[in-house]
């Protein structure tokens, strides 16, 4: 039996049946991250996507204004297509939408399915976050802290931490490897309730030695009190010194 196969068009970046112009050097590109890639450009520039005016048919190769189906062959552009955006994707294991607030298209189902728009971070959040979530103003507007990349129109997923700043979800897992602080403003980015209260067993078991009072020029209240500031809660307080952790007698964290 014969199996009519016709091979995926597209580029490393989005499964397409088009290419498309860019609006500055009028040169055909898979897709605005090949443009961008590109090292025969006639000038440095970056793709302009919501610039683009006429597409090219992989399959009859026939240029025309950018289009859901080629005014040619008949043949589907892409199975998503977004004339704002101009985007244009045949992944049939991907879901997209556009969000209106946001300007560009986001993976996911859409907006009141799995996401709903965040006014004041300007981002869509998983339905299942969005009334736990803390709000910061702009928050995916800059760089990811750890991989310095835009986050705002990433194709890497984004996620959110329990402060509020957001990362690439890729960053977050290599940064759980080594520390469990925000980059960004030190708070604990996953709940360590647990490690906590380890730690208390810890302490106790293993009480700071007692001074000898020939040795000490200060009462010994003094020698084992520090002046400490939480990095959860944001207090500043006095607490025990001990060398496995420094608790705040606030929150009880020892993210000191």
């Amino acid at each position: 039996m014969e199996v009519d196969y016709q091979p995926a068009l597209g580029c490393m970046h989005y499964l397409r049946n088009v290419k498309v112009q860019c609006f500055d050097c009028h040169r055909w590109f898979s897709c605005r991250h090949c443009h961008d890639q590109s090292r025969d450009l006639p000038f440095p520039h970056s793709l302009r996507r919501k610039l683009i005016r006429n597409m090219l048919c992989m399959i009859c190769q026939t240029p025309q204004p950018a289009a859901e189906v080629c005014c040619n062959c008949g043949e589907w552009s892409a199975n998503y297509y977004c004339d704002t955006c101009k985007l244009f994707d045949n992944d049939p294991n991907k879901s997209i939408y556009h969000c209106d607030d946001c300007g560009i298209c986001r993976l996911g189902r859409g907006l009141g399915k799995d996401f709903v728009h965040c006014k004041k971070c300007n981002v869509c959040i998983s339905i299942s976050t969005s009334a736990e979530h803390p709000c910061i103003e702009g928050a995916t507007e800059g760089d990811c802290p750890l991989c310095l990349e835009e986050m705002f129109a990433s194709r890497t997923k984004v996620v959110s931490l329990p402060c509020g700043h957001y990362m690439h979800a890729i960053c977050y897992k290599d940064l759980m490897c080594v520390t469990y602080k925000c980059p960004v403003c030190s708070r604990s980015a996953v709940n360590m309730e647990l490690q906590w209260r380890k730690l208390d067993d810890e302490i106790e078991a293993q009480p700071m030695p007692e001074d000898d009072e020939d040795d000490l020029i200060l009462p010994p209240v003094e020698i084992h009190i520090v002046w400490i500031g939480c990095n959860d809660c944001g207090s500043r307080c006095w607490t025990a010194f001990h060398w496995l952790g420094l608790k705040c007698r606030v929150c009880d964290s020892y993210n000191t």
